[in-house]
């Protein structure tokens, strides 16, 4: 269902790649475009045409109120005031992805959820090209959307965030999933209902909906066509005969976890999540068998990042809330003592539920950053830095060969480091210099 955008006044919020793309798609349609970015330097500014008109430090009320529609940015809300004034008089407003859904004229498997959804996102789509076919990924991951638009494809695969969710409509995934649900970007909802809602939209109008069912969050009533996955007592299920795990579909044998390159209970839940979808969208199981081989996950997820001495040094710098970090420590094995580094910023997050898991005797926590001071008073076994690269100096003396040294900072990373990324970078470094 592709929509006229010609001589519609659109205001676009928010500039970089998304917001490019934005400008980019809608020139392509002819619209007489304006672009807001509260930043006073905003990122890609430079690659703007010098035709269209930029504001920049705040947003121009009076531009919102004179648009046919506003493009808004996923990192700005939309009970901002402005916003909402907007949408009082009437004025619609809608983010990049639904931009995109109503243009789409080929299958979308979409993906979202608290954790994991990189890496699910990334594995679906190499089963589809293993399975031969062309695939566009993008999303919240690698590419925005809309340039998804300038090649023909077979199916899109999309990485979908909470934010981006809060303003598309027009979504109607082949299959589609909330992986899991817990308190995240606490700072941007009322609670984690609401938080929730935002997500439990991935399931409108969907063909198939992909539930976890050991989370009780990633359901509703509403639902038509569910399949589940979860250890046990789901339609996709870990199967544990002989001291052997194996992927199954309802009866049937995916494959042997033990010819996956991903390890870890939260790892085959991935896997697991990955197949329904997949199937779901009648993707070859041939492909979908050949992807589970191969992959080998990625970057700042749950990654070996050194070992020497005996001791693994791991780098999961993407566990950016207190549920990616409770994902990695569930079932972890450590043979000596775990090293957890903790901090950054928390975003308002309840780090309680973390108490538990880190209160054992070999567990020692390395806390640090913003909500340093919250995390340390968790654990009697916790010690406060201000700095990532402090606590890795202090942890380097007390290590031992069958040792753990995790980075899995329960906290998002811009109150130290520009991404997420570049923190689990210093990390390796760091850890390389042992």
């Amino acid at each position: 269902m592709q929509t006229s955008y010609k001589n519609k006044k659109v205001c676009v919020i928010g500039l970089g790649k998304t917001g490019l793309s934005c400008v980019d798609f809608l020139v392509t349609k002819e619209a007489d475009v304006r672009v807001i970015d509260t930043r006073q330097q905003p990122a890609g500014a430079e690659q703007l045409p010098k035709y269209i008109p930029l504001h920049t430090g705040s947003l121009n009320q009076t531009w919102l109120l004179e648009s046919d529609l506003i493009v808004i940015s996923p990192g700005l809300a939309v009970k901002t005031a402005e916003i909402q004034t907007a949408l009082a008089a009437g004025i619609e407003v809608v983010g990049d992805i639904e931009l995109f859904c109503r243009e789409a004229d080929k299958p979308i498997i979409a993906i979202t959820g608290s954790n994991g959804k990189s890496t699910v996102t990334s594995l679906v789509a190499e089963m589809a090209k293993a399975a031969g076919l062309k695939v566009g990924m993008g999303g919240n991951i690698g590419i925005p959307a809309l340039s998804l638009l300038d090649e023909v494809y077979d199916i899109y695969v999309l990485e979908l965030s909470s934010f981006q969710l809060e303003t598309t409509y027009s979504l109607q995934a082949t299959s589609a999933t909330v992986l899991n649900v817990s308190e995240d970007h606490m700072n941007r909802y009322v609670d984690l209902e609401d938080y929730r809602q935002a997500k439990l939209k991935i399931y409108h109008n969907t063909k198939t909906a992909i539930i976890n069912i050991e989370d009780p969050l990633t359901t509703t009533e509403y639902l038509k066509n569910v399949v589940s996955f979860g250890e046990k007592h789901a339609d996709y299920w870990l199967k544990t005969e002989n001291s052997q795990q194996y992927l199954m579909a309802k009866e049937q044998i995916i494959l042997s976890c033990d010819e996956m390159k991903l390890v870890g209970r939260h790892n085959y839940m991935n896997a697991l999540a990955s197949v329904a979808l997949a199937q779901a969208a009648n993707i070859d199981l041939g492909g979908i068998r050949s992807a589970l081989r191969s992959f080998a996950g990625l970057a700042h997820r749950f990654q070996l990042a050194h070992m020497a001495h005996g001791v693994r040094w791991i780098n999961d710098s993407k566990a950016t809330n207190v549920g990616s970090t409770v994902a990695a420590l569930t079932g972890l094995q450590v043979e000596g003592n775990l090293h957890l580094l903790l901090g950054g910023d928390g975003k308002g997050a309840d780090f309680s539920e973390l108490a538990q898991l880190i209160n054992q005797p070999h567990i020692y926590c390395y806390c640090f950053g913003q909500d340093g001071p919250k995390l340390a008073k968790l654990s009697e076994q916790s010690q406060l830095f201000n700095t990532m690269e402090q606590a890795i100096t202090q942890l380097r003396l007390n290590l031992t060969p069958g040792d753990i040294v995790l980075l899995s900072p329960a906290c998002a990373s811009l109150d130290q480091f520009p991404s997420f990324e570049k923190r689990g970078e210093v990390f390796t470094h760091l850890a390389q210099l042992s």
